[in-house]
This record gives C-alpha cells, sequence and structure tokens, in this order.
C-alpha cells in the first residue's frame, strides 16, 4: 500500500510540469497535487539559461515561473530532489529514489529531456552541456576564467549560447555539420540570415565540419584533420527524451516519446504526458507531433492539468517556438513535416517573412520583425489554407 494518497502527482518540475498543476486548479481540481521533481530548483524559465542568464543579465531571482505564493496560494506541493524511480499504472502508484510511495487518481508525466552527448571526450570536466539551472550556473562560472569557447552545434540553443558568449568578450568558435544554422528547418535564405547575425557579433564559424572527438584541451578534433582549440566546449547537440520511466511502466512509445491522443492521455489508464517526453496527437494536423518548443510544453502540461481535473480540451494549435539572437527575435510555427516551397518577404528596416507551403498550402511562417505576419500565418496554417498570392503577401 503506497504511504501517501494524492488526487494528482506531477512527475518532472520543467514548464510542463508546472503548467499542469496550474491547469489543475484553473479547470477547478481540489484535489491533492503533488509535484515530484528531480530538480533542485522550483521550475523556472528555461530559455533565459542560454540568454539573459548566461549573459550575466539575470539573477536566479528573475528565473521561477511561479512564487513560493502560487504554491502555498494554490496548495500545490513541490518536492524538490526527488525523483521518481517506478511507476506503477496498475495500482495506481509512484515510487521516488527516497522511497516514498504515493498513490493517485491521475499522473501526469513531465519528465522532460537530458542532452544529448554522442562524441568521445564528451565527459571530460571541461565540456559542458547547458539544459538546467546547475548546468547554467556551472558554464556561467567557469567561462569567468575562459577567454576561449567552442559550442558544438547550430541549433538555436547553440546560436543563442554563442552569442551570449561573445556578448561576454569570449572568442567564440561555432561549429556543426550543417551547411548553414537550420538549413533543413528552416531553408537557405533563413540559414544565410542567421549565419550573418553570428558573423555580426564576431563569432566565428566551421560549418560543414564534423567533430570526431574532444581530446585534451580541450581541443576538437574534425574529421578532416583540423582542430579546434579552446579552454570550454559546449555540447549543444540535441536532446534524448526521459522516456525510461514510462518504458518501464509499459505506456506506448514511439520514436523515443510517449504515445498520446489529442487530450494528452498515455496508453495507461489515468496517465497523461506533457511537453518533451510526449509525442501527441494534434486534432487539427490530425497526425502525432513531435516537438521540443518551449510554449507547445506549458500548451501540453496546461491540457494535462486540465484535463485530469474533468475538462475536455484537444491540442489543436500549430506548434511554434521564438528565439532570440542578440536582439532579434525570430518567431516561428509549423506542422514540422517539411514543405515543397519558401517564399520570403522583405520588409523595410530588415525585417522578413518566409511563408511555406506544401502543394499550395501554407504549413509554416517564420518571421523576423513582422508580427501581423506570424499571427496571420498561424490562422493561415491552422485552417489548411492555400498560400495567399505573392500580391496578397505584399499587403
Amino acid at each position: 500500500m503506497p504511504d501517501e494518497h494524492a488526487t494528482v502527482v506531477v512527475i518532472g518540475g520543467g514548464p510542463a510540469g508546472a503548467s499542469a498543476a496550474r491547469g489543475y486548479r484553473a479547470a477547478g481540481g481540489t484535489g491533492r497535487v503533488v509535484v515530484l521533481s528531480a530538480d533542485t530548483a522550483a521550475p523556472y524559465f528555461r530559455p533565459a539559461l542560454s540568454k539573459e542568464f548566461l549573459r550575466e543579465e539575470f539573477d536566479e531571482s528573475d528565473l521561477p515561473i511561479e512564487q513560493q505564493e502560487f504554491y502555498d496560494r494554490c496548495d500545490v506541493e513541490l518536492c524538490l530532489d526527488e525523483p521518481v524511480e517506478a511507476l506503477r499504472p496498475g495500482e495506481h502508484v509512484v515510487r521516488t529514489r527516497s522511497g516514498r510511495t504515493f498513490g493517485y487518481q491521475r499522473c501526469i508525466l513531465a519528465t522532460g529531456a537530458r542532452p544529448s552527448s554522442p562524441l568521445p571526450g564528451a565527459d571530460r570536466e571541461s565540456v559542458r552541456t547547458l539544459r538546467s539551472l546547475d548546468s547554467a550556473r556551472t558554464l556561467r562560472a567557469m567561462t569567468e576564467r575562459a577567454s576561449k569557447v567552442a559550442v558544438v552545434g547550430a541549433g538555436f540553443i547553440g546560436c543563442e549560447a554563442a552569442v551570449s558568449l561573445a556578448r561576454r568578450g569570449k572568442t567564440v568558435t561555432l561549429t556543426a555539420p550543417d551547411v548553414l544554422p537550420q538549413q533543413r528547418r528552416l531553408g537557405a535564405v533563413a540559414g544565410g540570415r542567421i549565419l550573418g547575425w553570428l558573423h555580426e557579433e564576431n563569432i566565428r564559424t566551421e560549418l560543414s565540419a564534423k567533430v570526431d572527438q574532444i581530446a585534451d584541451g580541450p581541443e576538437l578534433q574534425l574529421a578532416d584533420g583540423r582542430t579546434i582549440d579552446s579552454e570550454i566546449v559546449l555540447l549543444a547537440t540535441g536532446i534524448r527524451p526521459r522516456v525510461e520511466l514510462a518504458a518501464d511502466a509499459g505506456l506506448a512509445t514511439a520514436e523515443g516519446r510517449v504515445l498520446t491522443d489529442a487530450r494528452m492521455r498515455s496508453t495507461a489508464p489515468d496517465v497523461y504526458a506533457a511537453g518533451d517526453v510526449a509525442l501527441a496527437h494534434n486534432a487539427t494536423a490530425g497526425r502525432p507531433l513531435l516537438v521540443e518548443h518551449w510554449g507547445e510544453a506549458l500548451t501540453m502540461g496546461d491540457l494535462a492539468g486540465r484535463n485530469a481535473a474533468g475538462d475536455d480540451r484537444v491540442w489543436d494549435n500549430p506548434p511554434g517556438f521564438w528565439t532570440d539572437l542578440g536582439g532579434r527575435a525570430l518567431k516561428y510555427a509549423a506542422w514540422g513535416d517539411g514543405y515543397d516551397d519558401a517564399r520570403v518577404h522583405e520588409h523595410s528596416d530588415g525585417a522578413f517573412t518566409i511563408w511555406y507551403a506544401s502543394s499550395g498550402s501554407c504549413v509554416g511562417v517564420l518571421t523576423y520583425g513582422a508580427d501581423e505576419d506570424y499571427e496571420r500565418g498561424i490562422e493561415l496554417i491552422s485552417q489548411g489554407a492555400a498560400l495567399p498570392s505573392e500580391a496578397a503577401l505584399q499587403k
């Protein structure tokens, strides 16, 4: 028998977990809510870790998603440094590493993801990742004493961190196997703009370059025989969802994530999943969508919490994200299935919009300095509407 009982047990203290607790209360849920987090800090704004926090513009008091007053007012029990080691859906029980057991009526899995570090030598002390507040603290402290940093990976975390470090006066080299940053997702035009912004920040880029291993120094050894010297290496090479707990519990998984319906319900009775660990069905898209965006973690968590309280809401919006590269805010929304046409609309003052289409239908939009186009794009994507004519796009 479990030692304790709760109406809702949330496993994970990231954005999806915090949003789930908030959503449950917002939907009128009155039962006991327990959030079990492996983190040592209350849920915080992780996007700031690669930007304001790394640039030393934020301190830790600026990071929490909710202040303690929220947990007190909403009667949410936040248990930090309390990782869950077993989920038993058949018994409606979870067990933590410390030995506590909780019975539940509803369980919400929001276990998130860990950095992927596939390179030989990634375990060296001078090689870091950036995913948690603990890792951000360490990286910020280490870069106080370093002058040269190598960033591996040209995704948005890698680019954001590279800009932040360059603005702190570090000599930064960014390397990636891609021809241009984010070219596979956003296309050559967007990739070229991002590359130009990186160069404006005095970031050296080594693209179309495969890192074979990280040697003493640390030194990046490239496949073509060249080396990149540095004092610290930051790996921004993607993430791996923390799906082990769900898989061990017998929940259906696909593509390394927990399968859910559009209401965030997994294949286990009364177990929901949200955020990076979930492969959720999107009602408008009509298929599961793989997303790793902060905003969608909040949305999915809110839906899971509300539905656990008795609501009947579905995930139906086009997923999207924002990124900030040294004050240059890019906004993107798309179904994520690719495109066969990309049309660029230039605005004044360097602003631009890229419209993505597949078989004539709008499937994505990317904007810089064009918020009206971003909102319009979300509507077109949601409706499955045809991409407007060139003349209409110029209006």
